[in-house]
C-alpha cells in the first residue's frame, strides 16, 4: 500500500515511515494541513496516518475534508491527546482507527495489516457481486473421461502452487470456468478473481483497463482508475484470449509478471501488484510467436503450466451429463418440471460435432427449456441446426433451406479449423463476417 503520514512533527513522521517501510509498503510525508491535501488531490493513497492537531489545524476538520475528496480512504488518528471523546468523535465522522501516542512500531503494523485485511474483503465481495450478476451457470469441476481427468488432475495439482497457468483450447470449452476453479482451490482463494477479456477492448483502453490511470493521461480520464491488476492484488488475474492482446503491450504484462511491478498510464511512478496470473487462449501461442504477433519471452514466461482442454465431441462420456446438469439447472431458473431428454434428442446430441463446445451445449438446453411445452425435451425444441441430422450428410440437392446447410458447414469448419482466421480463410470470409455468422449460431 501507499500511506500518507500527516503531522507536523519531523521525529513522528521518520518513526512513522519507518514501521510502514519495514511493513513492506511505500510512505509519502507532509508536515502541514496544505501539503496533506495536495498530496491526496494529486496523488492515490491507499491510506493516511493524520496527527490530531498540526500546528494550528484541527485534524478533525482534515479528516472531514479527506474524506470528501476520497471517499472510503481509510484514515487513521493518532495523538497526544487521547481521550474516549475525541476517539469517538474520529470515529463518528468517518476514521479507520485511532492510536494514542506514544505509539509502538507493531501498533502501526497492527493497523496496517487491518487497512488490508478489509481490502481484501472490499474485493472479494466485488467478485462475489460480480459472480451473481453474471449468473453464472453451473460448474461440472470433473470428467468420466479419462484424458480430461489427467488434465484437470494436472490443473488442480498446480493450483495449489503460485505458478502462472495457461489454459489452451477452442471456444466454449470452459476455459474461464477452469480459470476460476482454480482459482477457488488455490492460496487466494478467498481473494479476488478479476477478467481481463483481451479483445474487447482497444489498445488505448485494454491497457487503461489493465494497468489503470491518472486524471489527463488522455481524452476522457476525468479521474484517477485503478485498473484491474490493483483490483486483483492479493488475488487472481485471469487474462481470456491472451493471444489477441496487442504488442505493445506485451513488455509491461511481462514487467507484472517478472517484477510484480507496473505503472497506471500516464504515470513514471512504479507500482507494486502481487497477484496470480492465469491466461487463456484459443490461439496456436507458438505459431502467434514465429509469426511475430506474440512475444516469444511472454509465451516462455506464461507457459509454466499449460493445460490443453479438449473439445466436446472428445467427450463423449460427459456430454449427456453436463446436458442433464444444464436442464437441471435452467429448469430451476424457469420454474419447470424437466424430467430428461427424448431418445432423437440424445442421439441428435451424440451426432452433432459441437463446434461451439461447452458455451453450445449451455445455449441449447437453455432454449430446449425455455421453449418445451412437456415434461420430455423433445428433437424441435432444440436450435434448427439439429433438426434432420440423419439428412444433413446429403443435404446437398435435398429439400434443406439453405441457411441450414450454411450453419452446418460453418460448424464442420470451426470444428477442425486451429482458429477462427484459418476457419474464416477456409470459408471464404472475412472474420469480422465469421463473427456475424458466429453471433447468429450461437456460437460465442
Amino acid at each position: 500500500m501507499r500511506v500518507l503520514i500527516v503531522d507536523d512533527e519531523a521525529s513522528i513522521r521518520k518513526t512513522t515511515r519507518i514501521a510502514i517501510e519495514t511493513a513492506g509498503h511505500a510512505a509519502a510525508e507532509a508536515p502541514g494541513a496544505g501539503r496533506a491535501l495536495k498530496a491526496a488531490a494529486e496523488e492515490d493513497f491507499d491510506a493516511v496516518f493524520l496527527d490530531l492537531r498540526i500546528g494550528s489545524d484541527d485534524g478533525l476538520e482534515i479528516l472531514d475534508q479527506l474524506l470528501r475528496a476520497r471517499p472510503g480512504l481509510p484514515v487513521v488518528m493518532f495523538t497526544a491527546y487521547a481521550n474516549i471523546a475525541t476517539a469517538v468523535e474520529a470515529m463518528r465522522r468517518g476514521a479507520f482507527d485511532f492510536i494514542p501516542k506514544p505509539f509502538t512500531p507493531e501498533q502501526v503494523r497492527a493497523v496496517l495489516a487491518k487497512i488490508g485485511k478489509n481490502r481484501a474483503l472490499e474485493r472479494r465481495v466485488r467478485s462475489l457481486e460480480s459472480e451473481l450478476a453474471a449468473e453464472l451457470t453451473p460448474v461440472e469441476a470433473d470428467s468420466a473421461e479419462p484424458a480430461v481427468q489427467a488434465v484437470l488432475a494436472i490443473a488442480y495439482k498446480a493450483a495449489a502452487t503460485p505458478a502462472t497457468i495457461l489454459l489452451l483450447g477452442p471456444s466454449g470449452t470452459g476455459k474461464s470456468v477452469l480459470a476460476r476453479e482454480i482459482h477457488k482451490r488455490s492460496a487466494q482463494g478467498d481473494a479476488a478473481f478479476v477478467t481481463v477479456s483481451c479483445p474487447s477492448l482497444s489498445r488505448e483502453l485494454l491497457e487503461s483497463d489493465l494497468f489503470g490511470h491518472v486524471k489527463g493521461a488522455f481524452t476522457g480520464a476525468v479521474a484517477d482508475a485503478a485498473g484491474k491488476v490493483a483490483a486483483a492484488d492479493g488475488g487472481t488475474l485471469f487474462l481470456d484470449e491472451i493471444g489477441e492482446m496487442p504488442l505493445e503491450i506485451q513488455p509491461k504484462l511481462l514487467r507484472l509478471l517478472q517484477e510484480r511491478e507496473y505503472e497506471r498510464v500516464g504515470e513514471a511512478r512504479p507500482r507494486k501488484a502481487n497477484v496470480r496470473l492465469i491466461a487463456a487462449t484459443n490461439r496456436n501461442l507458438l505459431a502467434e510467436v514465429r509469426a511475430g504477433r506474440f512475444r516469444e519471452d511472454l509465451y516462455y514466461r506464461l507457459n509454466v503450466i499449460s493445460v490443453a482442454l479438449p473439445g466436446l465431441h472428445q467427450r463423449p462420456a460427459d456430454l449427456r451429463r453436463l446436458a442433464e446438469m444444464y436442464a437441471r439447472f435452467f429448469a430451476a431458473r424457469q420454474g419447470k418440471r424437466i424430467t430428461g431428454f427424448s431418445p432423437a434428442v440424445l442421439a441428435a446430441f451424440d451426432s452433432y460435432p459441437w463446434p461451439g463446445n461447452l458455451r453450445e451445449l449451455c445455449n441449447a438446453v437453455e432454449r430446449a427449456v425455455i421453449l418445451t411445452a412437456g415434461g420430455t425435451i423433445e428433437l424441435s425444441d432444440l436450435p434448427e441446426a439439429f433438426q434432420g441430422r440423419k439428412d444433413l450428410a446429403i443435404a446437398v440437392g435435398a429439400r434443406v433451406r439453405l441457411e441450414t446447410i450454411e450453419g452446418e458447414h460453418i460448424r464442420r469448419v470451426l470444428a477442425v479449423a486451429r482458429n477462427l482466421d484459418e476457419a474464416a480463410r477456409t470459408l471464404g470470409i472475412d472474420p469480422a463476417t465469421l463473427y456475424r455468422k458466429r453471433q447468429k449460431l450461437g456460437l460465442l
